[in-house]
Protein backbone atom coordinates (compact mmCIF):
# COMPACT_ATOMS: atom_id res chain seq x y z
CA UNK A 1 0.00 0.00 0.00
CA UNK A 2 3.32 2.21 1.12
CA UNK A 3 4.31 1.75 -2.69
CA UNK A 4 1.02 2.40 -4.50
CA UNK A 5 0.58 5.74 -2.75
CA UNK A 6 4.04 6.52 -3.39
CA UNK A 7 3.93 5.98 -7.41
CA UNK A 8 0.69 8.54 -7.00
CA UNK A 9 2.39 11.14 -5.23
CA UNK A 10 5.14 10.85 -7.75
CA UNK A 11 1.86 10.59 -10.59
CA UNK A 12 0.70 13.78 -9.46
CA UNK A 13 4.35 15.66 -8.82
CA UNK A 14 4.82 14.76 -12.77
CA UNK A 15 1.70 16.06 -13.70
CA UNK A 16 0.34 13.02 -15.15
CA UNK A 17 -3.44 13.41 -13.21
CA UNK A 18 -5.69 12.40 -15.97
CA UNK A 19 -9.48 13.19 -16.34
CA UNK A 20 -11.49 11.27 -18.40
CA UNK A 21 -11.35 13.51 -20.77
CA UNK A 22 -7.49 13.34 -21.13
CA UNK A 23 -7.30 10.21 -20.67
CA UNK A 24 -9.23 9.69 -23.31
CA UNK A 25 -6.76 12.36 -25.63
CA UNK A 26 -3.74 10.73 -24.65
CA UNK A 27 -5.39 7.66 -26.20
CA UNK A 28 -6.57 8.90 -29.30
CA UNK A 29 -2.90 10.20 -29.60
CA UNK A 30 -0.81 7.53 -28.08
CA UNK A 31 -2.74 4.13 -28.65
CA UNK A 32 -1.16 2.11 -31.12
CA UNK A 33 -4.23 0.16 -32.75
CA UNK A 34 -5.40 3.53 -33.77
CA UNK A 35 -1.35 4.18 -35.57
CA UNK A 36 -2.23 0.78 -37.28
CA UNK A 37 -4.98 1.76 -38.92
CA UNK A 38 -3.78 4.96 -39.88
CA UNK A 39 -1.34 2.94 -42.05
CA UNK A 40 -3.35 0.87 -42.95
CA UNK A 41 -5.45 4.00 -44.35
CA UNK A 42 -2.45 4.82 -45.91
CA UNK A 43 -2.35 1.76 -47.62
CA UNK A 44 -5.40 1.39 -49.05
CA UNK A 45 -5.13 4.83 -50.69
CA UNK A 46 -1.44 3.70 -52.21
CA UNK A 47 -3.45 0.81 -53.79
CA UNK A 48 -5.96 2.95 -55.33
CA UNK A 49 -3.31 4.83 -56.80
CA UNK A 50 -1.48 1.74 -58.12
CA UNK A 51 -5.34 0.68 -58.91
CA UNK A 52 -5.65 4.25 -61.26
CA UNK A 53 -2.37 4.17 -62.64
CA UNK A 54 -3.95 1.51 -65.26
CA UNK A 55 -6.24 4.62 -66.85
CA UNK A 56 -2.67 5.90 -67.59
CA UNK A 57 -0.28 5.66 -70.29
CA UNK A 58 2.83 3.75 -69.49
CA UNK A 59 6.21 4.38 -71.12
CA UNK A 60 9.42 3.26 -70.61
CA UNK A 61 12.85 3.51 -72.18
CA UNK A 62 14.50 0.54 -73.04
CA UNK A 63 18.28 -0.14 -75.06
CA UNK A 64 18.72 -3.83 -76.81
CA UNK A 65 21.74 -5.49 -78.07
CA UNK A 66 21.20 -8.27 -81.26
CA UNK A 67 24.17 -10.33 -83.13
CA UNK A 68 23.31 -12.67 -85.77
CA UNK A 69 24.82 -14.18 -88.97
CA UNK A 70 21.52 -15.41 -89.71
CA UNK A 71 21.31 -14.28 -93.14
CA UNK A 72 17.30 -12.71 -92.70
CA UNK A 73 17.75 -11.17 -89.35
CA UNK A 74 21.09 -9.59 -90.59
CA UNK A 75 19.39 -8.72 -93.63
CA UNK A 76 16.73 -7.08 -91.76
CA UNK A 77 19.23 -5.25 -89.38
CA UNK A 78 21.22 -3.86 -91.89
CA UNK A 79 18.13 -2.52 -93.65
CA UNK A 80 16.74 -0.80 -90.33
CA UNK A 81 20.02 0.71 -90.33
CA UNK A 82 19.54 2.33 -93.50
CA UNK A 83 22.63 0.94 -95.15
CA UNK A 84 21.68 -1.66 -97.87
CA UNK A 85 24.15 -1.43 -100.41
CA UNK A 86 22.79 -4.26 -103.56
CA UNK A 87 26.67 -4.43 -104.62
CA UNK A 88 28.39 -5.11 -101.41
CA UNK A 89 28.58 -8.52 -99.86
CA UNK A 90 27.06 -11.55 -100.14
CA UNK A 91 23.61 -11.43 -98.75
CA UNK A 92 23.41 -15.64 -98.03
CA UNK A 93 26.83 -15.10 -95.69
CA UNK A 94 26.45 -11.73 -94.66
CA UNK A 95 29.15 -12.38 -91.50
CA UNK A 96 27.88 -11.23 -87.89
CA UNK A 97 25.94 -8.39 -87.94
CA UNK A 98 25.84 -5.77 -84.54
CA UNK A 99 22.51 -4.06 -83.99
CA UNK A 100 21.73 -1.54 -81.00
CA UNK A 101 18.80 -0.04 -80.75
CA UNK A 102 17.63 2.66 -77.94
CA UNK A 103 13.72 3.00 -77.84
CA UNK A 104 11.06 4.74 -76.46
CA UNK A 105 7.74 3.00 -76.07
CA UNK A 106 4.37 4.15 -74.91
CA UNK A 107 1.32 2.06 -74.13
CA UNK A 108 -2.05 2.51 -73.12
CA UNK A 109 -4.67 0.38 -72.31
CA UNK A 110 -8.19 0.57 -74.24
CA UNK A 111 -9.92 -1.93 -73.28
CA UNK A 112 -9.43 -4.63 -70.42
CA UNK A 113 -13.05 -6.34 -69.98
CA UNK A 114 -14.10 -4.28 -67.06
CA UNK A 115 -11.22 -4.88 -65.20
CA UNK A 116 -9.21 -1.56 -64.54
CA UNK A 117 -12.72 0.20 -63.67
CA UNK A 118 -13.52 -1.97 -61.24
CA UNK A 119 -10.65 -2.75 -59.41
CA UNK A 120 -10.33 1.10 -59.41
CA UNK A 121 -13.74 1.40 -57.68
CA UNK A 122 -12.90 -1.60 -55.41
CA UNK A 123 -9.67 0.29 -54.51
CA UNK A 124 -11.67 4.08 -53.48
CA UNK A 125 -14.42 1.40 -51.63
CA UNK A 126 -10.84 0.39 -50.10
CA UNK A 127 -10.17 3.71 -48.57
CA UNK A 128 -13.02 4.38 -47.65
CA UNK A 129 -13.90 0.49 -45.36
CA UNK A 130 -10.68 1.32 -43.92
CA UNK A 131 -11.53 5.00 -42.62
CA UNK A 132 -14.82 3.37 -41.14
CA UNK A 133 -12.64 0.61 -39.52
CA UNK A 134 -10.54 3.56 -37.92
CA UNK A 135 -13.70 5.13 -36.63
CA UNK A 136 -15.18 1.43 -35.55
CA UNK A 137 -11.82 1.27 -33.55
CA UNK A 138 -12.05 4.35 -32.18
CA UNK A 139 -15.76 4.04 -31.15
CA UNK A 140 -14.68 0.94 -29.16
CA UNK A 141 -11.64 2.37 -27.56
CA UNK A 142 -13.50 5.05 -26.07
CA UNK A 143 -15.70 2.83 -24.55
CA UNK A 144 -12.81 0.18 -22.65
CA UNK A 145 -10.67 3.43 -21.75
CA UNK A 146 -14.29 4.67 -20.07
CA UNK A 147 -14.87 1.28 -18.80
CA UNK A 148 -10.67 1.30 -17.71
CA UNK A 149 -11.13 4.87 -15.68
CA UNK A 150 -14.13 3.99 -13.89
CA UNK A 151 -13.27 0.34 -13.20
CA UNK A 152 -10.30 1.99 -11.15
CA UNK A 153 -12.43 4.64 -9.88
CA UNK A 154 -14.48 1.96 -8.21
CA UNK A 155 -11.01 0.19 -7.24
CA UNK A 156 -9.77 3.21 -5.35
CA UNK A 157 -13.58 3.60 -3.76
CA UNK A 158 -14.02 0.21 -2.48
CA UNK A 159 -10.18 0.12 -1.38
CA UNK A 160 -10.97 3.09 0.92
CA UNK A 161 -13.61 1.10 2.26
CA UNK A 162 -11.56 -1.90 2.93
CA UNK A 163 -8.91 0.16 4.62
CA UNK A 164 -11.87 1.85 6.64
CA UNK A 165 -12.69 -1.29 7.47
CA UNK A 166 -9.43 -2.53 8.79
CA UNK A 167 -8.92 0.26 10.96
CA UNK A 168 -12.47 -0.19 12.04
CA UNK A 169 -11.64 -3.80 13.42
CA UNK A 170 -8.45 -3.19 14.59
CA UNK A 171 -9.39 -0.66 16.75
CA UNK A 172 -12.13 -2.75 18.31
CA UNK A 173 -9.37 -5.85 18.60
CA UNK A 174 -7.26 -3.71 20.52
CA UNK A 175 -9.43 -3.28 22.85
CA UNK A 176 -10.71 -5.98 22.83
CA UNK A 177 -7.33 -7.46 24.17
CA UNK A 178 -7.67 -5.01 26.86
CA UNK A 179 -10.88 -5.99 28.21
CA UNK A 180 -10.28 -9.59 27.90
CA UNK A 181 -6.40 -8.97 30.06
CA UNK A 182 -8.93 -7.43 32.73
CA UNK A 183 -10.97 -10.26 32.82
CA UNK A 184 -14.18 -8.47 31.38
CA UNK A 185 -14.08 -10.48 27.84
CA UNK A 186 -14.19 -13.82 26.62
CA UNK A 187 -11.25 -15.18 25.05
CA UNK A 188 -13.46 -16.05 21.96
CA UNK A 189 -14.92 -12.40 21.75
CA UNK A 190 -10.96 -11.60 21.00
CA UNK A 191 -10.60 -14.99 18.09
CA UNK A 192 -13.61 -13.71 16.49
CA UNK A 193 -12.17 -10.17 16.06
CA UNK A 194 -8.79 -12.13 14.77
CA UNK A 195 -10.79 -13.79 12.18
CA UNK A 196 -12.47 -10.34 10.88
CA UNK A 197 -9.13 -8.58 11.10
CA UNK A 198 -7.46 -11.50 8.59
CA UNK A 199 -10.64 -11.09 6.46
CA UNK A 200 -10.70 -7.62 6.11
CA UNK A 201 -6.94 -7.43 6.00
CA UNK A 202 -7.48 -10.13 2.81
CA UNK A 203 -10.26 -7.82 1.04
CA UNK A 204 -7.68 -4.84 1.35
CA UNK A 205 -5.11 -6.94 -0.40
CA UNK A 206 -7.36 -7.85 -3.26
CA UNK A 207 -8.82 -3.80 -3.44
CA UNK A 208 -4.98 -2.56 -3.69
CA UNK A 209 -4.29 -5.57 -6.46
CA UNK A 210 -7.69 -4.53 -7.87
CA UNK A 211 -6.12 -0.90 -8.32
CA UNK A 212 -3.05 -2.13 -10.01
CA UNK A 213 -4.89 -4.30 -11.99
CA UNK A 214 -7.22 -1.53 -13.58
CA UNK A 215 -4.57 0.97 -14.26
CA UNK A 216 -2.16 -1.28 -16.17
CA UNK A 217 -5.44 -2.01 -18.14
CA UNK A 218 -5.46 1.90 -18.58
CA UNK A 219 -2.10 2.37 -19.41
CA UNK A 220 -2.11 0.00 -22.45
CA UNK A 221 -4.98 1.83 -23.83
CA UNK A 222 -3.38 5.12 -23.45
CA UNK A 223 -0.30 3.55 -24.83
CA UNK A 224 2.13 4.30 -21.74
CA UNK A 225 4.82 2.43 -20.76
CA UNK A 226 3.78 0.25 -17.50
CA UNK A 227 7.01 2.39 -15.58
CA UNK A 228 5.10 5.48 -16.66
CA UNK A 229 3.56 7.46 -13.87
CA UNK A 230 -0.61 7.80 -13.96
CA UNK A 231 -3.06 8.61 -11.59
CA UNK A 232 -6.56 9.66 -12.23
CA UNK A 233 -8.65 12.48 -11.18
CA UNK A 234 -11.69 11.43 -8.60
CA UNK A 235 -14.58 13.66 -9.87
CA UNK A 236 -17.88 12.79 -9.00
CA UNK A 237 -19.65 11.68 -12.40
CA UNK A 238 -23.49 11.79 -12.94
CA UNK A 239 -25.61 8.92 -13.70
CA UNK A 240 -26.90 8.33 -17.14
CA UNK A 241 -30.50 8.71 -17.27
CA UNK A 242 -32.94 6.01 -18.52
CA UNK A 243 -31.87 4.36 -21.96
CA UNK A 244 -33.94 4.98 -24.73
CA UNK A 245 -36.31 2.56 -26.19
CA UNK A 246 -34.75 -0.11 -27.85
CA UNK A 247 -36.02 0.58 -31.58
CA UNK A 248 -34.89 3.99 -31.11
CA UNK A 249 -31.35 2.97 -30.17
CA UNK A 250 -31.09 0.58 -32.95
CA UNK A 251 -32.39 2.89 -35.68
CA UNK A 252 -29.49 5.28 -33.89
CA UNK A 253 -27.58 2.32 -34.70
CA UNK A 254 -27.86 1.86 -38.36
CA UNK A 255 -25.22 4.63 -39.04
CA UNK A 256 -23.00 2.18 -37.09
CA UNK A 257 -19.03 2.32 -38.65
CA UNK A 258 -18.89 -1.64 -38.20
CA UNK A 259 -21.91 -2.21 -40.01
CA UNK A 260 -20.98 0.80 -42.80
CA UNK A 261 -17.42 -0.96 -42.61
CA UNK A 262 -19.12 -3.92 -43.37
CA UNK A 263 -21.26 -2.95 -45.94
CA UNK A 264 -17.98 -1.85 -48.04
CA UNK A 265 -16.83 -4.76 -48.10
CA UNK A 266 -19.65 -6.42 -49.81
CA UNK A 267 -19.46 -3.79 -52.53
CA UNK A 268 -15.54 -4.22 -52.94
CA UNK A 269 -16.22 -8.52 -53.27
CA UNK A 270 -18.72 -7.12 -55.93
CA UNK A 271 -16.41 -5.47 -57.73
CA UNK A 272 -13.75 -7.56 -57.32
CA UNK A 273 -16.26 -10.10 -58.98
CA UNK A 274 -17.37 -8.21 -62.01
CA UNK A 275 -13.63 -7.87 -62.32
CA UNK A 276 -13.00 -11.56 -62.65
CA UNK A 277 -15.89 -11.82 -64.77
CA UNK A 278 -13.97 -9.54 -67.52
CA UNK A 279 -11.74 -12.27 -68.15
CA UNK A 280 -14.18 -13.42 -70.74
CA UNK A 281 -14.31 -10.34 -72.88
CA UNK A 282 -11.37 -9.23 -75.28
CA UNK A 283 -8.39 -6.74 -74.52
CA UNK A 284 -7.51 -3.65 -76.90
CA UNK A 285 -3.88 -1.93 -76.16
CA UNK A 286 -2.64 1.25 -78.17
CA UNK A 287 0.95 1.15 -78.34
CA UNK A 288 3.69 3.49 -80.08
CA UNK A 289 7.61 3.15 -80.64
CA UNK A 290 10.25 5.58 -81.05
CA UNK A 291 14.29 4.41 -81.74
CA UNK A 292 16.76 3.66 -84.13
CA UNK A 293 19.47 0.80 -84.89
CA UNK A 294 22.91 1.39 -85.60
CA UNK A 295 25.87 -0.47 -85.48
CA UNK A 296 27.92 1.40 -82.46
CA UNK A 297 24.90 3.32 -80.56
CA UNK A 298 25.58 6.52 -82.41
CA UNK A 299 22.25 7.95 -83.18
CA UNK A 300 21.32 10.09 -85.75
CA UNK A 301 17.59 11.30 -87.32
CA UNK A 302 17.97 9.08 -90.48
CA UNK A 303 17.90 5.86 -89.27
CA UNK A 304 15.18 6.36 -86.35
CA UNK A 305 11.74 4.92 -87.04
CA UNK A 306 8.27 5.16 -85.70
CA UNK A 307 5.56 1.91 -84.91
CA UNK A 308 2.48 2.56 -83.49
CA UNK A 309 -0.26 -0.08 -83.53
CA UNK A 310 -3.47 -1.63 -81.87
CA UNK A 311 -3.35 -5.01 -80.36
CA UNK A 312 -7.02 -6.76 -79.18
CA UNK A 313 -6.50 -10.34 -77.24
CA UNK A 314 -8.96 -13.11 -76.33
CA UNK A 315 -8.33 -16.09 -74.10
CA UNK A 316 -9.92 -18.73 -76.06
CA UNK A 317 -8.54 -21.27 -73.32
CA UNK A 318 -6.75 -20.53 -70.11
CA UNK A 319 -6.68 -23.73 -68.37
CA UNK A 320 -10.18 -22.91 -66.32
CA UNK A 321 -8.15 -19.86 -64.68
CA UNK A 322 -10.63 -17.35 -65.46
CA UNK A 323 -13.45 -19.82 -64.13
CA UNK A 324 -11.59 -20.52 -60.91
CA UNK A 325 -10.95 -16.64 -60.12
CA UNK A 326 -14.55 -16.22 -61.04
CA UNK A 327 -15.71 -18.64 -58.21
CA UNK A 328 -12.69 -17.71 -56.07
CA UNK A 329 -14.60 -13.88 -56.49
CA UNK A 330 -17.73 -15.42 -55.75
CA UNK A 331 -17.21 -17.13 -52.54
CA UNK A 332 -15.04 -14.14 -51.50
CA UNK A 333 -18.60 -12.30 -51.39
CA UNK A 334 -20.52 -14.82 -49.64
CA UNK A 335 -18.26 -14.31 -47.24
CA UNK A 336 -18.47 -10.92 -46.96
CA UNK A 337 -22.19 -10.89 -47.09
CA UNK A 338 -22.31 -13.61 -44.15
CA UNK A 339 -19.91 -11.06 -42.49
CA UNK A 340 -22.12 -7.98 -42.74
CA UNK A 341 -24.74 -10.16 -41.65
CA UNK A 342 -23.20 -11.15 -38.66
CA UNK A 343 -22.19 -8.16 -37.41
CA UNK A 344 -25.60 -6.73 -37.97
CA UNK A 345 -26.80 -9.52 -35.97
CA UNK A 346 -24.32 -8.80 -32.82
CA UNK A 347 -24.63 -5.31 -32.99
CA UNK A 348 -28.60 -5.64 -32.33
CA UNK A 349 -27.37 -8.28 -29.52
CA UNK A 350 -24.71 -5.78 -27.91
CA UNK A 351 -27.03 -2.83 -28.44
CA UNK A 352 -30.41 -5.35 -26.25
CA UNK A 353 -27.50 -6.42 -23.95
CA UNK A 354 -26.10 -2.97 -23.19
CA UNK A 355 -29.66 -1.16 -22.71
CA UNK A 356 -30.32 -4.00 -20.23
CA UNK A 357 -27.07 -4.14 -18.71
CA UNK A 358 -27.91 -0.15 -17.71
CA UNK A 359 -31.31 -0.59 -16.79
CA UNK A 360 -30.24 -2.78 -14.21
CA UNK A 361 -27.37 -0.93 -12.91
CA UNK A 362 -29.22 2.23 -12.45
CA UNK A 363 -31.95 0.21 -10.60
CA UNK A 364 -29.07 -1.11 -8.04
CA UNK A 365 -28.19 1.90 -7.84
CA UNK A 366 -31.20 2.94 -6.16
CA UNK A 367 -31.76 -0.21 -4.04
CA UNK A 368 -27.98 0.38 -2.83
CA UNK A 369 -29.25 3.80 -1.71
CA UNK A 370 -31.36 2.36 0.09
CA UNK A 371 -29.63 -0.05 1.76
CA UNK A 372 -26.82 2.02 2.53
CA UNK A 373 -29.53 4.05 5.24
CA UNK A 374 -30.81 0.86 6.67
CA UNK A 375 -27.38 -0.23 6.76
CA UNK A 376 -26.22 3.07 8.78
CA UNK A 377 -28.99 2.83 10.84
CA UNK A 378 -28.74 -0.68 11.89
CA UNK A 379 -25.25 -0.28 12.59
CA UNK A 380 -26.33 2.87 15.03
CA UNK A 381 -28.84 1.14 16.56
CA UNK A 382 -26.22 -1.72 17.70
CA UNK A 383 -23.56 0.75 18.27
CA UNK A 384 -25.87 2.02 21.10
CA UNK A 385 -26.42 -1.61 22.15
CA UNK A 386 -22.66 -2.56 21.96
CA UNK A 387 -22.19 0.75 24.35
CA UNK A 388 -24.46 -0.62 26.65
CA UNK A 389 -23.20 -4.04 26.95
CA UNK A 390 -26.63 -5.30 25.21
CA UNK A 391 -25.07 -6.90 22.59
CA UNK A 392 -21.05 -8.35 22.13
CA UNK A 393 -18.48 -7.07 20.14
CA UNK A 394 -18.89 -9.37 17.36
CA UNK A 395 -22.46 -8.23 16.75
CA UNK A 396 -20.90 -4.75 16.38
CA UNK A 397 -18.03 -5.78 13.98
CA UNK A 398 -21.12 -7.39 11.82
CA UNK A 399 -22.98 -4.27 11.95
CA UNK A 400 -19.72 -2.71 10.51
CA UNK A 401 -18.99 -5.17 8.20
CA UNK A 402 -22.77 -4.93 6.54
CA UNK A 403 -22.43 -1.49 6.10
CA UNK A 404 -19.22 -2.18 4.63
CA UNK A 405 -20.59 -4.27 2.13
CA UNK A 406 -23.90 -2.04 1.33
CA UNK A 407 -21.54 0.71 0.78
CA UNK A 408 -19.07 -1.22 -1.47
CA UNK A 409 -22.63 -2.76 -3.26
CA UNK A 410 -23.55 1.25 -3.70
CA UNK A 411 -20.21 2.21 -5.39
CA UNK A 412 -20.00 -1.02 -7.79
CA UNK A 413 -23.65 0.09 -8.40
CA UNK A 414 -22.71 3.60 -9.74
CA UNK A 415 -19.68 2.76 -11.74
CA UNK A 416 -21.54 -0.42 -13.31
CA UNK A 417 -24.02 2.21 -14.65
CA UNK A 418 -21.25 4.66 -15.59
CA UNK A 419 -19.50 1.68 -17.24
CA UNK A 420 -23.13 0.24 -18.67
CA UNK A 421 -23.62 3.79 -20.01
CA UNK A 422 -20.00 4.12 -22.18
CA UNK A 423 -20.92 0.74 -23.54
CA UNK A 424 -24.22 1.14 -24.71
CA UNK A 425 -23.26 4.64 -26.59
CA UNK A 426 -20.59 1.96 -28.58
CA UNK A 427 -23.49 -0.23 -29.34
CA UNK A 428 -24.99 1.86 -31.30
CA UNK A 429 -21.52 3.82 -32.27
CA UNK A 430 -21.56 6.98 -30.49
CA UNK A 431 -18.29 7.76 -30.69
CA UNK A 432 -17.21 8.04 -33.90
Amino acid sequence: MASSLGLTAHAESAGSVYTLERAIDQALAGNPELSILQARIEQANAQLGEALASFYPQVKASLSYQHSDNPAQAFAMIIAQRRLDFNSGDFNHPGGVDNYRPQVTASYSLFRGGRDYYLGKAAELGVEASELEKSALRNHLLNNVTAAYYGELAAVAAHKVSIGAVDAVDSELRQSRLRYEAGTLLKSEVLSLEVQLAEAKDAEIQAANAIELAQNMLKTLLGLGAGEPLSIAEAEAALPGTPAAYEELLNQARTHPELQAAQKRVEIAERQLSAAQGAHLPRADAYVSYGSDSRDLAFSANRDNVTAGVTVELDLFSGFAAQERIKKAEHELIAAQEAARQTRLRIENELHSARLKLSEALNRVQVAGVAVLAAEEALRQVSEQYQAGVVTVTRYIEAEVARDKAHTRQINARYDALRADAELKQAYGAWQ
